[in-house]
């Protein structure tokens, strides 16, 4: 019976050892490695079926390359309507009833091994380490750069990664001709005004950890930068969004303000209490307030910072930029990275490109 028992057992254990063994070669062979962003040699799947995106900016970019199908979990706010994140509004029928995975960069380790998917997408920004979070859920973990300005390599290599990641290269390569193709054009068109002919700007209403209203500004102001602005708060010495004193804006008295959405109301409290203030600027008195539709929130959303930067420019050089409707190269841009063009839905909401009248808004 002893003999019975252990040749049993005997048979068990190597029938278990050689399906191991045929499992364990089986995914050896359909594995591959790829240099994610923090330059780890990652080994995943050759085929990615099912990601979860953790911090900002991972889930963003996988829209931009059109994976947002893969997606099986995201992060708490992604379970929000976000009118100012349109990657998530143009999905969010997708995104509204998944599992949520982590916060703000954190990640839910134990959520994400219930899903088990075949790999965790991880902007920088996150707030664990990429090879920690790989360890603890056995799951591997690509790390993007993101991007929180407009067109920089950061962008560019994110879209190269995950187009790789997710065997999309024929779009990211698509997606990577276009933007160049926007930024050439923007350059094209700006790089032979001399600065004596450019008006100076000042954008009020930035968003930076939070609504500001007019003294919420930011040096290096993305759409600024893609058209060689004149932003007087690139003169301060600052660097990304602060709040400025508002009597330094008196004392520039800019030849253009343009107004982000964002920080509207805040802007409109302000005005009734100070109407004076406000009425004393040059640019107010002659009309040439404009809108900029938010483009930060959870850092730069990347189509709507390309149609601001087209708006300010038809605003700032009408000569250079007679032959372009901003509207509809904004619809051209949103097609081009979301697949669909939301513009009339952001009208409804309240933003759209339009002159503005402090205090009638």
């Amino acid at each position: 019976m002893k003999k019975m028992i252990a040749l049993v057992l005997s048979v068990i254990v190597c029938t278990c050892l050689f399906v191991g063994c045929g499992a364990a070669g089986t995914n050896a062979q359909n594995t591959r490695t790829i240099t994610d962003g923090a330059g780890r040699q990652v080994e995943v799947p050759e085929k990615v079926e099912s990601i979860v995106c953790v911090g900002v900016g991972a889930l963003r970019y996988t829209c931009y390359v059109g994976a947002q199908d893969l997606v099986v979990g995201v992060e708490d706010y992604e379970v929000k309507p976000g009118m100012t994140r349109l990657y998530n509004y143009v999905n969010f029928d997708k995104f509204k009833d998944l599992p949520v995975i982590g916060t703000n960069g954190q990640p839910y380790t134990e959520e994400i091994i219930n899903l088990a998917p075949d790999v965790i997408v991880m902007s920088k920004s996150a707030s664990v380490e990429a090879d920690d979070l790989q360890s603890k859920t056995g799951t591997p973990v690509v790390v993007v750069p993101g991007s929180d300005t407009t067109l920089d390599q950061n962008a560019y290599d994110t879209i190269r990664i995950l187009g790789e990641l997710y065997g999309m290269q024929t779009r990211a390569t698509e997606l990577t001709n276009y933007l160049k193709g926007i930024q050439k054009d923007l350059d094209n068109r700006t790089k032979d005004i001399p600065d004596s002919s450019k008006p100076s700007v000042y954008v009020g209403g930035v968003s930076f950890k939070g609504h500001h209203g007019f003294e919420g500004t930011e040096a290096g102001y993305g759409p600024f930068q893609l058209i060689g602005a004149k932003n007087l708060a690139d003169t301060t010495g600052q660097n990304g969004a602060f709040n400025i004193d508002l009597e330094q804006v008196l004392s520039w008295d800019p030849d253009i303000i343009f107004l982000d959405f964002n920080g509207m109301n805040l802007i409109k409290e302000d005005y009734a209490k100070n109407p004076a203030y406000y009425n004393s600027l040059t640019a107010v008195q002659e009309g040439k307030v404009y809108s900029q539709i938010s483009f930060r929130s959870s850092a730069s959303n990347l189509e709507t910072a390309l149609a601001d930067a087209y708006y300010a420019a038809c605003v700032m050089y009408p000569e250079q930029f007679k032959d372009v409707d901003p509207v509809a190269k904004a619809g051209e841009i949103f097609e081009k990275l979301l697949g669909s063009n939301p513009y009339e839905d952001l009208k409804e909401a309240g933003y759209e490109f339009r002159p503005i009248k402090i205090g009638e808004e």
